[in-house]
């Protein structure tokens, strides 16, 4: 299987992120360390004065200045708050769990698929983005990618999740939506309505199949009445969607499907990833 990557904006993302806590961090640091060097420098002050006070036998300012020592000494700048070595935010472990759930999906489809078949990663068309869209003999399979530990329940386009603890207690229920307050069926299959029709509109009328794909260790899927898409927890789902349907496209319309793809990314501002 060959893989062609578009873009990869949860990667970006967790990349500015890091960089900008690094530079946040590197900034108090050096706060610090500026208010640190102005501190020595006042109780070095306070230090001569009083010791040139004693030296001239004048003992109520020695003493007046031997306290403004201890005052001085007392307000030391505190230093930053110390994070273990590797330590990240919740934000970075959330970016980096999703493209770790992304990865399991490459993995599991790559030496089970050959190079008849192309993975594309990160499509975006007018309509959002695809995490993967896969494209071979035997068709079109665009896929959301969800890493959630949680039991996912949809009833058509509403969908919920509940999530339980190790001991099997229910501790959290709630809507599954991105911050636009999509479904996970309506994150993929607005996009992947678009690609339907770009194809379509070039002569491929190629139905796209839609898969969203949960890949935590624990995601289970409950009950979903009325889905309008594939809801699955292995990428084994995809290798069956696509084994039962016969050979339909040549590899000469793979290869044009594969480019007009790639152009259509590119015409809305995706940079491809070299």
């Amino acid at each position: 299987m060959r893989v062609v990557e578009l873009s990869n904006h949860p990667g970006q993302m967790l990349s500015e992120i890091r960089g900008r806590r690094q530079t946040a961090e590197q900034q108090e640091r050096s706060r610090y360390e500026r208010a640190t060097a102005r501190h020595q420098a006042r109780v070095e002050r306070a230090r001569r004065a009083r010791d040139q006070a004693r030296a001239r036998h004048q003992w109520l300012s020695w003493l007046r200045l031997a306290l403004a020592v201890r005052r001085e000494r007392r307000q030391a700048p505190r230093p930053p708050a110390q994070r273990a070595p590797g330590s990240t935010t919740d934000r970075e472990e959330i970016l980096a769990a999703g493209l770790a759930g992304e990865e399991l999906v490459a993995t599991g489809l790559n030496g089970k698929l050959d190079d008849e078949w192309t993975l594309i990663r990160g499509y975006r068309n007018r309509r959002g983005e695809i995490d993967h869209v896969l494209l071979g003999p035997r068709g079109v399979v665009a896929m959301e990618v969800k890493y959630r530990n949680a039991t996912v329940r949809c009833d058509g386009d509403d969908w919920r999740f509940d999530k339980y603890d190790n001991y099997g207690n229910l501790v959290e229920q709630g809507q599954l939506a991105d911050g636009r307050g999509r479904s996970p069926s309506v994150q993929l299959n607005e996009p992947a309505d678009a690609l339907e029709d770009l194809l379509g509109s070039r002569g491929y009328r190629v139905p796209v199949q839609r898969v969203v794909l949960f890949t935590h260790p624990r995601s289970r899927i409950g009950s979903c009445r009325r889905a309008t898409v594939h809801v699955a927890t292995s990428p084994d789902y995809v290798l069956d969607l696509i084994g039962g349907a016969a050979p339909s496209l040549t590899a000469g319309q793979l290869s044009a499907m594969r480019h007009l793809i790639e152009r259509d990314h590119r015409s809305r501002g995706g940079a491809r990833k070299s």
